[in-house]
């Protein structure tokens, strides 16, 4: 375990620590020793950064006492005591302070690492209204002269212009804005983000009264959002004066409007809460977003101004494991509520497409090959409910079982069960008799009794399946919908041309395998179909996922003789390394990393109820590499053709392979430096 794959700072996380520490009014050596004590738990949990409240050091809640010479003076003391013992300390310390400089008192935020004061950052914006009089005691940033100021015998940067840029891990640059600062339109972090800024930090002190803490969620999630950003925000906690006011203690860690820590709020003592930030995935999104590079764009004057501090991080060593949720299944939200809403949000996306390329092409009728499989199965209900609201019969979706060489007594026995359940026009056509002519024209041993089940035998039965259904549609007047999912064409899992991987138009196109089935099982559950449509969807969906093409001995089997999953991995693994490819476009050595994290025998992710216990699977780190190794090799290497002349069909979700969608690539590039990333980083 001492390898650098099983540390988070290898793979562009960084441990952050948001810390409310008990307070006494107008005490500076006592608050220091709290401030301390956070620290050296921060330190011993492998942080990077630990944020404290607004004023800290004193209190917030001194009022006039911040005019009495003694206590500014007092603070200063107790930031000596704090700086000195920082020295051996990793994180960086954000402490509030009050501050005397160029003879006016300043609300800063004073930053520390090992030892020595790295820069002063004072408050924007002092609110001055409601129960707020902070003019009263302090001056805005704006009054500031000087661009540096003398503080315990050296010169230190000082101003609002500050970032902070460790030298390593890549993208670890810190900002501190003071409370109201994020409160006002455009707060001072938004140019720091533009500027490069990736965790954004706000000391605050931020009294309660009932309500406020919902908008403050929202401030703080909106922006993260809005930046790009991780956001730490911490507010003034147990010891507070509550001469008129109350505190709630409140910290919160978002990032890119996600919600990854917060802490107890009212609590009797000190809290310190941590997350794993992700600036990777950050920095990812921002190279992606072009709107927010063009805002770049337009204040790059004013962001040319603003001075980097540079400081040097020293990593922690050993293996530091990641405390982060990270789902199994990315594709499908892992709360309940929500999944319901992005499978209802799929579904009709699926359904609306399809109604309106109807419409478009003035065709009534849909021609659709139904395997008893997964993807057929789900296409074909999308067509149910595309039909009915078109107010067209169902009779006019011509369904067609087309039993092969492998087809399986299960699968058979389900297509028809299904086709007969919805009440569409249900024919088979045995594909048998043509696969073996084309055999013969083409002098394939298999039409000499030879059992020969080459990729040839494979695709002469896909390919006949296709040719079928294509001359059926132009019979009848009708369209070809397809069923191949985003799995398949990420892998390459579909026979090429005249196969599986062409239609009219396919509605499953960007829908990834483990999507599809939860859409079915929301369609049971929330009753789209009749009881007994339900029952068979069920039957389905525990089916073994196969191909159907390689007969395990002549005629029908009871089940499917190939699996699929056998051949090009687990379908559970394969989504998860295609999201995290595509999506993130992650270094493979991460994307193991997260999956072992996920997936592992010690993994904290969580399985709510997405997957029945008897199916629930756990892989080592040997068959995460091995998988994940399939997928770089099929998905750069071999199968990038196919994706440039997929048909028509709507963008469902996080990500499409179509060339006009998500994805654009050459067709003939290489895998050489995804698979030796993979094999130099990743352990055996």
């Amino acid at each position: 375990m001492s390898h650098p794959f099983y540390s988070i700072y290898s793979h562009g996380f960084i441990r952050s620590a948001v810390c409310i520490p008990r307070v006494r009014v107008a005490d500076p050596e006592f608050n220091a020793g709290q401030i301390l004590e956070l620290a050296r738990k921060a330190s011993a949990a492998h942080a990077a950064v630990a944020l404290f409240p607004e004023l800290g050091i004193t209190a917030y809640s001194n009022e006039d006492l911040f005019h009495q010479s003694v206590l500014p003076d007092a603070g200063v003391s107790a930031l000596e005591r704090i700086v000195s013992e920082s020295a051996d300390l990793s994180p960086v310390l954000l402490v509030g302070a009050p501050l005397r400089a160029e003879g006016k008192l300043f609300n800063c935020a004073v930053v520390i690492h090992r030892g020595r004061v790295l820069g002063i950052v004072p408050k924007t914006y002092l609110p001055n209204y409601r129960e707020f009089y902070e003019k009263r005691q302090f001056v805005s940033a704006r009054h500031a002269v000087c661009r540096e100021v003398s503080f315990l015998g050296e010169t230190v940067p000082f101003g609002t212009d500050l970032i902070f840029e460790a030298a390593n891990p890549e993208g670890f640059v810190l900002h501190a804005e003071i409370c109201e600062d994020v409160w006002t339109p455009i707060p001072p972090s938004t140019y720091a983000a533009l500027a490069g800024a990736t965790v954004l930090t706000n000391l605050s002190a931020s009294n309660i009264t009932v309500g406020k803490a919902e908008y403050r969620r929202d401030l703080c999630a909106s922006h993260s959002g809005r930046c790009l950003a991780a956001y730490l925000y911490s507010a003034a906690g147990p010891g507070e004066s509550t001469t008129d006011l109350a505190w709630d203690g409140y910290a919160l860690i978002y990032e890119n409007n996600t919600l990854l820590a917060e802490s107890e709020r009212f609590a009797d003592g000190s809290q310190m809460i941590t997350a794993d930030i992700d600036l990777e995935r950050l920095i990812q999104e921002r190279m992606r977003s072009t709107s927010f590079n063009d805002s770049v764009a337009n204040l790059r004057e004013r962001l040319r101004d603003v001075r980097r501090i540079p400081f040097e991080f020293e990593i922690p060593a050993g293996p530091i494991a990641l405390r982060r949720e990270t789902e199994r299944f990315p594709f499908v939200p892992d709360a309940p509520s929500r999944r319901d809403e992005r499978c209802f949000e799929a579904y009709n996306i699926q359904v609306h497409g399809l109604i309106k390329r109807l419409s478009s092409a003035g065709i009534e009728k849909i021609v659709i090959g139904v395997s008893g499989g997964l993807d057929s199965t789900h296409a074909l209900i999308v067509a149910a409910k595309t039909v009915d609201r078109l107010g067209l019969s169902r009779e006019n979706i011509l369904a067609y079982t087309m039993p092969g060489f492998a087809t399986s007594k299960t699968t058979h026995r389900n297509a028809w069960a299904l086709m007969k359940s919805l009440g569409v026009t249900a024919r088979e056509i045995d594909i048998r008799p043509s696969c073996i002519r084309m055999m013969q024209d083409i002098g394939h041993p298999f039409a000499d009794d030879q059992p020969v089940y080459d990729i040839t035998f494979e695709n002469v039965q896909a390919g006949e399946r296709t040719s079928h259904l294509f001359r059926l549609a132009n019979f009848h007047n009708a369209l070809v919908l397809g069923t191949g999912d985003l799995s398949e064409l990420a892998l390459g899992w579909a026979t090429y041309g005249v196969g599986d991987h062409m239609s009219h138009y396919n509605v499953n196109a960007s829908v990834p395998k483990t999507l599809i089935q939860h859409l079915i099982r929301w369609v049971v559950r929330t009753g789209q179909f009749d009881r007994e449509t339900g029952e068979i969807l069920l039957s389905i969906l525990n089916t073994e996922i196969s191909p159907e093409l390689v007969p395990a001995q002549a005629g029908e089997t009871d089940e499917p003789a190939q699996s699929t999953e056998s051949k090009i991995g687990p379908y559970e693994l394969q989504d998860f390394n295609l999201f995290y490819i595509t999506r993130c476009g992650f270094r493979p050595s991460r994307v193991a990393f997260l999956a072992w994290h996920a997936w592992g025998d010690k993994a904290r992710g969580s399985w709510s109820d997405l997957v029945p216990p008897e199916k629930r699977n756990e892989y080592d780190l040997p068959t995460i590499r091995k998988w994940l190794e399939v997928f770089l090799f099929r998905f750069f290497k071999i199968s990038q053709f196919k994706r440039s002349a997929v048909p028509n069909g709507p963008k469902v979700g996080a990500g499409s392979l179509s060339p006009r969608g998500d994805w654009r690539a050459p067709s003939d590039s290489e895998a050489v430096v995804w698979l030796e990333e993979l094999r130099r980083n990743v352990p055996e």
